[in-house]
């Protein structure tokens, strides 16, 4: 199973790479956004929009409204503990 998380693109570390700083959940970090870019959406336009996540990508774009949710139903997770 993958599991993609939501985070908020910030900023554009390096256009040719590729490359954005996304917070998730307060924490930024690095992540590939080459799988969500082209000739009519580059790089540089991508600040502001918030992505899944998954192992260093982003894999796909998401609206805020389903950000927001996906990060409650990931915080209630992690508050449950599983014995």
């Amino acid at each position: 199973m993958c599991l993609g998380i939501p985070g908020k693109i910030i900023k554009i570390a390096d256009v040719e790479k590729k490359l954005a700083i996304v917070e998730i959940s307060g924490v930024k970090r690095q992540v590939n956004i080459s799988l969500i870019v082209n000739d009519e959406h580059p790089p540089e336009t991508c600040v502001g929009e918030w992505v899944l996540v998954h192992v260093g990508f982003a894999m796909n774009r998401i609206n805020e409204k389903e950000a927001a949710e996906t990060l409650h139903l990931l915080q209630e997770l992690a508050s449950n503990e599983i014995c």
